[in-house]
């Protein structure tokens, strides 16, 4: 897996976990051995943790309803070349000094920061992943500052810490 990899990860050893019907038999201890084989330092360099519930047999076979992907698709392009415009690079790659240039909060937004900071026990990389997830969280908006409302979402991203 390369810098910027995708890992997936059941959410107990049985993986079913949480899914309907109660087909999960591990114990929480069990659970919580499971999710402990992930260290605390490399849990901290993953930027988005969400817990993804296995789809039910009608939104495996029913039509789609959402935004049609070709409309995603633009927005992420805009994203991106706005990225490159305003910084060289796209924001996974911003370094440290970097994110404290080009991720800029508003004061909601830097209020909440340090609310978390404090509340969550973030690390100085978590801080910075945050800020990182909500600089492209606000591009994708076609926003040019980071909001509270970036921020609360990108914290959000991050809540299965307590999982790993």
């Amino acid at each position: 897996m390369g810098r910027h990899g995708k890992k997936a990860t059941r959410p107990c050893p049985c993986g079913h976990c949480g899914a309907p019907g109660g087909r999960c038999r591990c114990t929480p201890e069990r659970i919580a051995r499971y999710r402990g084989r992930v260290s605390g330092p490399l849990a901290d360099r993953i930027d988005i943790k969400l817990e993804v519930p296995a789809p039910r047999e009608a939104e495996l076979v029913g039509p789609v309803a959402g935004e049609p992907t070709a409309a995603i698709r633009q927005r992420v392009v805009r994203a991106r070349d706005a990225q490159i415009a305003r910084q060289g690079k796209p924001n996974a790659l911003l370094e440290t000094r970097e994110i404290d240039r080009y991720c800029g909060t508003d004061r909601d937004g830097d209020q909440l920061l340090r609310h978390a900071l404090a509340r969550l026990l973030l690390s100085a990389r978590a801080y910075h992943r945050v800020l990182r997830v909500a600089r492209s969280i606000a591009d994708l908006g076609g926003r040019g500052t980071i909001a509270a409302e970036h921020i609360a979402e990108a914290i959000q991203y991050r809540r299965l810490d307590a999982s790993f």
